[in-house]
């Protein structure tokens, strides 16, 4: 770290106030923000998307398992992948804890991947996660909501991501969160969808590093998470600052 300057108590309190004054108007303009998230209009879901999940298969309307509001999260695992995504998996290491309380406020939390499930369960045990997890192998759901790229979205080298065209990702899946609404007659309504660094409100770690001296300490980084790993798997080999985001291996290489 640069040296840093240090004041007597009286100067501090009096800095620290001044700052507080822009973390209450930064509050304030968040809380409004997120008011306009809600009142944002809703599209109907048309299609009858079906996920294979560990009790059978379940269409999108059964994932909200009694609740009128269904949060998911888009998690990078492809069909042949020996591992989830560890940018995914940090976040996923938030979930289960929030999870129960998601539930007493009428939302349900599901969270979704292309992989066939075996695979999604596989990885579950080895992580230790209890949230739900369901596979849409097969399904239209993940290209439909911006989170995997087509064959031909590959060969192009253009697909739409976070509601515009980009010329490439170094992946053929992507993260995102997506909402849902079920009405009392049963339609399902999309609400809202998030991506990139729209899902950092999703990162608790990153919320307490961010009260740290150093920060997040990511800006020497070409790749800024890529001093993440899985939680089985830090050793503490050091961070090379030139790496960019890296798939997972297939399961068979």
């Amino acid at each position: 770290m640069e040296p840093h300057k240090v004041v007597s108590h009286d100067e501090w309190i009096a800095a620290r106030k001044a700052y507080l004054t822009e973390e209450k108007a930064f509050t304030r303009a968040r809380d409004e923000l997120s008011r306009k998230r809600r009142a944002l209009p809703w599209e109907r879901v048309e299609k009858n998307y079906m996920f294979d999940t560990p009790d059978g298969k379940q269409s999108l309307a059964d994932l909200f398992a009694g609740k009128g509001q269904l949060i998911i999260y888009h998690f990078m695992l492809g069909p042949d992948w020996e591992a989830g995504c560890p940018s995914c998996s940090f976040l996923a290491d938030h979930f289960d804890g929030a999870a129960i309380h998601l539930a007493q406020r009428d939302v349900s939390f599901v969270v979704v991947s292309r992989a066939p499930l075996p695979q999604i369960e596989a990885f579950k045990r080895r992580m230790g996660w209890r949230f739900k997890w369901v596979s849409s192998f097969g399904s239209d759901f993940n290209h439909d909501y911006q989170v995997s790229m087509t064959p031909q979205e590959k060969a192009s080298g253009k697909v739409m991501y976070n509601y515009e065209i980009i010329e490439s990702f170094p992946s053929e899946e992507r993260p995102g969160a997506s909402v849902f609404y079920k009405n009392a007659a049963g339609q399902v309504f999309h609400t809202y969808s998030t991506y990139g660094r729209g899902l950092d409100m999703l990162i608790g770690a990153y919320h307490f590093l961010d009260l740290a001296p150093k920060g997040r300490d990511e800006d020497a980084l070409q790749w800024s998470m890529a001093w993440v790993r899985h939680h089985d798997r830090y050793d503490g080999a050091a961070i090379d600052p030139k790496a960019s985001y890296q798939q997972p291996k297939a399961a068979d290489s």
